[in-house]
């Protein structure tokens, strides 16, 4: 979801849960009770509306920019993300995409991998509508040799049918599974598209060639903009929650969500603005804006401080990785929704240069340098990407580049003593020297590192990435 689109939402819930108040009143809270509810709930829900302002833009509203392809197809962009890119955070512009969003309701769904060279990393990453990665599929998990992938909802039962290599289960009715197929270079481009074009999805009657099951109920779809924020606003996360029945793992969240109930948050109701007192309207719009804050703090303090990089291996997971942490969940959404969990891909994030202060390339130029033998320890493939520090979006540039990565290194030209340094600045460094150079924006940066299937001595602190050194 672009800034635009959240910024919308964020008004939605504060307008929404200041009209569920006439419900807290019949519940007679208590005072300052209104105020936690709602920071809880801000916290709870800012993933999920995140996550469905990306699927209705993707694959429900065929007049949006970024519409892909209807629910239960697979779209492939056979090319890597760029500026005009802007409905996901921090896209990586290494690995082109290939997305599905899956209708569990009357019948599990399958994908089909292709078998593919050892060489190439792809992979398939599961994420359901809580955005949890509950599965994955691919060069680290199941490997290069393709297969058949049985996704099941949480009312599925049955048994695993033949010719199914594994199969995921989904808490929600609905998912979004993610591929990523790695790139070589500009001229790899087609051999990826074959990779793509390898890539299935169907319901599973349709793989067993057998009859489909009744259909789901048509679904009215709510719509992202002002005019609905305005009008009926926190509808979206009660219209989300239809569609996650707490059973299995997810019985959990029913005393969480008997609370919410105080002020109107149950699946699939709608509200009733009624008449609001100073009071009220106070009380809960505070509660919204710390539940913000605290989600912005989070944000900045994650993961581990090495060398001004947050380096995070707890930030995207599963349910019972999370433990119910709340916030971490809606903070690693804000930073980067879809991100993978930590032995799949680790992400570095640039928060201070060299002096302590937030990178700024309209004050500074910088370098990063690799040792020698010290590049980043990957399985797969690394890669440095430029973002836009006010957006998080990749940075228009002259040259088209928006990243380097580890295919790159034949081009790259490195120092005598055998080390690495790429130049991150907004002008091109000395002729010599620009095919290391990252180009950034005229304004603060956002820098992510990544590592693809990394190495345990990433994992474990081993390995820490170099300083961003003010030049």
């Amino acid at each position: 979801m672009n800034t635009k689109t959240l910024r919308l939402v964020l008004i939605a819930f504060i307008v929404t849960v200041l009209g569920a108040l006439p419900c807290m009143a019949q519940d007679k809270l208590a005072k300052g009770e209104a105020k936690q509810i709602a920071e809880e709930a801000f916290i709870y829900a800012f993933p999920m509306v995140m996550n469905y302002g990306t699927i209705y833009e993707y694959f429900i509203d065929k007049s949006a920019s970024a519409y892909k392809c209807p629910i239960n197809q697979i779209y492939n962009t056979a090319r890597v993300y760029t500026p005009e890119d802007t409905t996901i955070v921090t896209p990586n512009s290494d690995t082109p995409y290939s997305f599905v969003c899956m209708d569990l309701r009357a019948e599990p769904y399958v994908v089909t991998m292709p078998a593919i060279e050892k060489s190439r990393y792809y992979s398939l990453q599961l994420v359901d509508l809580y955005t949890f990665n509950y599965g994955y599929a691919g060069s680290r998990t199941t490997g290069n040799d393709g297969g058949n992938f049985m996704i099941a909802g949480p009312n599925w039962k049955g048994e695993t049918p033949a010719g199914i290599a594994k199969v995921f289960r989904c808490e929600t009715d609905f998912s979004i599974a993610v591929f990523r197929t790695q790139l070589f270079n500009p001229s790899d481009i087609e051999n990826v598209k074959k990779v793509q074009a390898g890539y299935k999805g169907q319901p599973l009657s349709a793989f067993l060639k057998k009859p489909a099951p009744p259909a789901a109920p048509e679904i009215r779809w709510p719509k992202i903009d002002k005019k609905l924020a305005e009008a009926v606003p926190f509808a979206y996360l009660n219209f989300i929650l239809q569609f996650c029945p707490p059973v299995g793992a997810a019985a959990v969240e029913e005393p969480l969500r008997s609370r919410f109930a105080k002020i109107g948050i149950e699946a699939g109701k709608p509200f009733s603005l009624d008449r609001l007192t100073a009071e009220e309207k106070a009380e809960l719009e505070t509660g919204i804006k710390s539940g913000y804050d605290r989600i912005k703090q989070k944000v900045a303090t994650v993961g581990k401080d090495e060398n001004g990089w947050r380096v995070t291996t707890n930030a995207f997971g599963d349910r019972a990785f999370m433990k119910g942490d709340w916030t971490l969940r809606a903070a690693a959404a804000m930073a980067g929704i879809y991100g993978n969990d930590a032995v799949e891909a680790l992400y570095p994030l640039l928060a201070t240069d060299s002096d302590g202060n937030k990178p700024d390339c309209s004050k500074n130029r910088y370098t990063l340098t690799f040792p020698a033998g010290q590049l980043p320890p990957v399985n797969a493939f690394w890669s440095v990407t430029m973002y836009d520090g006010k957006t998080q979006l990749l940075v228009a540039n002259p040259i088209n580049r928006y990243l380097i990565n580890s295919p790159m290194l034949p081009n790259l030209k490195k120092n005598p003593d055998g080390s690495l340094t790429l130049y991150l600045q907004k002008d091109p460094p000395r002729q010599d020297k620009e095919s290391n150079w990252l180009p950034a924006p005229d304004g603060p940066i956002y820098v992510v590192m990544r590592l693809y299937w990394p190495k345990e001595t990433a994992l474990n602190g081993t390995w820490k990435p170099p300083a961003v050194l003010v030049k």
